[in-house]
């Protein structure tokens, strides 16, 4: 018996190299699927996208797309790694540093922080703008858990988190523009109020150093964190 005869599945060009995919697959899920990476930090694979970073950009056809958020198709032709994709990432990176208070040399997340892994692969040597120094307030009332808005970078991956997993809807995003910032719905829109719990998993995705368990620091030793040995695009289960 002759073996059955599979139709070969559609692929994109990506950079040149053509990636395989599956219809109703985003750029970004095929890329991964193909251990491709590109650098991104709102996207997680738990979690429908919503394109809020823009650091995952890509190109095709002259326009600028979110790759996370991209449909793929047969035929595209994408760009990513290009000297001016390259240079907006950095930018955009840039920016997000200033516009909070990331002080990676005594920051806790230092290591396992993906904005920092992000800046590093970026080969970001300094945040180009201005600091602007905000005051974010610290959110220390819980017995377990700790929020450090001076460090969130937006992402809404807690919200998400918080509401399609833990079933909660703890965190909000509110305020425009500068003022925009991480929300807590309780009574006093604290914390210790609120219905959190340091096993949430709203409280183990934050991608920064913002949402952290107490009395866990350096339970892994600076030298052992997943980005002190390996460049984030090395490690594709994290990316």
């Amino acid at each position: 018996m002759s073996a059955p005869n599979h139709p070969a599945p559609e692929t994109f060009l990506l950079d040149g190299r053509p990636i395989p995919f599956t219809p109703g697959q985003t750029l970004m899920q095929a890329a991964q699927a193909a251990g491709v990476y590109i650098p991104h930090l709102c996207h997680h694979a738990d979690f429908d996208p919503i394109g809020s970073c823009k650091v995952c950009s890509v190109r095709i056809q002259g326009r600028t797309v979110a790759s996370c958020t991209m449909p793929a198709r047969a035929d595209l032709v994408v760009e990513s790694e290009t000297p001016e994709l390259h240079h907006d990432r950095q930018r955009l990176t840039q920016m997000l540093f200033v516009e909070g208070n990331h002080h990676c040399p005594f920051c806790e997340k230092s290591g396992a922080c993906h904005l920092q892994a992000v800046a590093y692969h970026l080969d970001m040597q300094d945040t180009h703008f201005v600091h602007t120094a905000p005051h974010h307030e610290v959110d220390a009332t819980h017995p377990d858990v700790w929020l450090d808005r001076s460090r969130c970078i937006l992402c809404e991956l807690c919200v998400r988190a918080s509401r399609e997993v833990d079933g909660k809807d703890v965190f909000a995003i509110g305020g425009r523009g500068a003022h925009t910032t991480l929300l807590v719905n309780s009574p006093s829109g604290q914390l210790h109020d609120s219905d959190v719990a340091v096993t949430d998993r709203a409280v183990h995705i934050c991608p920064v150093g913002a949402l952290m368990p107490k009395r866990q620091g350096f339970v892994i030793p600076i030298g052992q964190r997943p980005y002190d040995a390996a460049d984030i695009a090395q490690r594709p289960e994290d990316s």
